[in-house]
């Protein structure tokens, strides 16, 4: 048992029966009040009948009665105007003043209505064989509930992602391009060599990449040399060409390059190396003139793949390292999972934040839309909603999915979540 709980029910009015005070006087709620988000009483403003008494003020909800003197509320002015002590057990009466009568208190534990107590139990301590509290009751929740809440759920998780596009903002100086620029790079490198990628675009300025983005080799040797991967000797004609031109830029512009030891290889797919994706990288780079503009322009997720049809260089079909070639040619193309990836995780909530911060409405509903245009996710939590009847349609469902599951099921948000509340209202029984 826990406030959090009493709260949902005296907020929801959820109580059931003739409900009386400890010394027997009647009470009627007329208005719950408003929950009260900071210090002081738990619910503002509410107003109800005891003993036929019409009462206007605060109310107080506790796990027992006796927290009011072990949180001393007794001494604290802000609880000078509570007019009913609603606790779950009643172990004691509160201390009180001379000139401060006792409070009336009301015993919630008996008007909670059985059928809430026993959803909610199961809900805080499921059956070890599911991780989602509620799946028992998932075919009784109306279609309509379930689309609207993931609806809300796609852009909260739009809304929390933005708090990277935020501190790269800050790092950026509040420029957009370089934003964007440091946030696909970001991406590239996917969950294994993320940070190593973008301290890599971070090295690299837009401004150095601009005077050299029509020749895909100079392109190429700048982030390489940048990604501090062309220390050493080499065999290789092309890694020894790379490394030249790179030495030159590097003086030529004074830059310095990250460290190589941050690249990771272990445990990754080849097609995933991170010599391929900074091939690729280099290509996207000097495809287009401004990342962040063109972007901007597109106006569907088709439009944006097609930025992320890229391939690396002719050296990486048979390579997937330096001066190690590969037994057999293979593809250097990146595949759609890519696009996907980055449009999704990158792209959408850069627009969407974009859109906040100069009010325009269209560009945050276009960011939510690239979601509905993109296909579903696979993953195992996308896989754990669709073996309890909840299939994801496109991409702002399958984000909604991971939102729900990570920020409610599993820390058991049950009270906050729509589904986890019609639970709640469900008589049936277990």
């Amino acid at each position: 048992m826990n406030e959090a709980f009493l709260q949902y029910i005296w907020q929801h009015s959820l109580l059931e029966g003739d409900l009386r005070t400890l010394d027997g006087q009647e009470v009627q709620i007329v208005r719950s009040g408003t929950i009260n988000l900071n210090a002081g009483p738990d619910f503002l403003n509410a107003q109800v009948t005891i003993g036929g008494i019409a009462w206007v003020g605060n109310i107080e909800l506790h796990v027992r009665s006796t927290d009011w003197n072990r949180h001393g509320h007794s001494n604290d002015r802000q609880y000078d105007n509570v007019i009913l002590h609603a606790v779950y057990t009643y172990d004691g009466d509160i201390d009180r003043t001379a000139d401060k009568p006792q409070v009336p208190t009301l015993v919630l534990k008996d008007y909670i209505p059985a059928h809430v107590m026993a959803h909610y139990e199961v809900l805080m301590n499921p059956p070890k064989s599911t991780e989602i509290p509620c799946g028992h009751w998932l075919k009784q929740m109306p279609t309509p509930l379930v689309n609207s809440w993931l609806e809300r759920l796609a852009v909260e998780r739009i809304e929390k992602k933005t708090e990277v596009v935020g501190r790269l903002l800050d790092d950026s100086q509040n420029s957009w391009a370089d934003c964007c620029y440091w946030l696909i790079a970001h991406y590239f490198g996917g969950k294994v060599n993320a940070f190593a990628f973008e301290m890599t675009a971070k090295a690299t300025p837009l401004t150095v990449l601009a005077k050299i983005k029509d020749d895909p080799m100079r392109v190429e040797a700048l982030l390489f040399g940048q990604a501090g991967m062309l220390d050493g000797d080499f065999d290789d004609d092309y890694p020894r060409q790379l490394q030249t031109e790179y030495r030159y830029m590097r003086k030529a512009w004074q830059l310095t390059p990250v460290n190589g030891w941050w690249w990771k290889f272990f445990r990754l797919r080849p097609s995933g190396f991170p010599t391929l994706r900074l091939s690729q990288f280099a290509s996207l780079v000097s495809g287009a003139h401004s990342l962040f503009s063109e972007f901007l322009a597109a106006d569907n997720a088709r439009q944006l793949a097609r930025y992320f049809q890229l391939e690396a260089s002719e050296y990486w079909r048979t390579h997937y390292r330096f001066d190690k070639p590969s037994p057999h040619p293979h593809s250097v193309q990146t595949g759609d999972d890519m696009a996907e990836n980055i449009i999704v995780n990158a792209w959408v909530p850069l627009l969407f934040r974009y859109g906040v911060q100069h009010g325009d409405q269209k560009l945050q509903e276009r960011a939510y839309d690239l979601l509905c245009q993109m296909p579903a996710e696979h993953n195992n939590i996308v896989k754990r909603w669709k073996t309890l009847g909840i299939a994801a349609e496109n991409a702002a469902q399958s984000q909604a999915l991971v939102q729900l599951y990570n920020n409610y099921c599993s820390e058991r948000n049950c009270l906050r979540c729509h589904m986890g509340s019609r639970v709640l209202r469900i008589i049936d029984t277990i």
